[in-house]
């Protein structure tokens, strides 16, 4: 029987939320071994006059252990 770990991150895009979460997985990815699936915890956006200028995302990130 499979064990998964989850640890959580963060990660930000200027583009847009789904780009934030995809560079955030594509990351975690390059340091951790068989990456399963990823949940958004929370998001939060930067704003600067009035316009968002980033988006944030807090992501729980779940892989298999070998």
């Amino acid at each position: 029987m499979p064990v998964a770990k989850v640890v959580e991150i963060c990660a930000a895009s200027p583009i847009s939320i789904e780009d934030a979460v995809a560079k955030g997985v594509a990351r975690a990815s390059e340091t951790l071994e068989h990456v399963q699936g990823a949940w958004v915890q929370d998001i939060k956006v930067e704003v600067d006059g009035g316009k968002i200028v980033e988006w944030r995302v807090n992501l729980k990130v779940t892989f298999v252990l070998n």
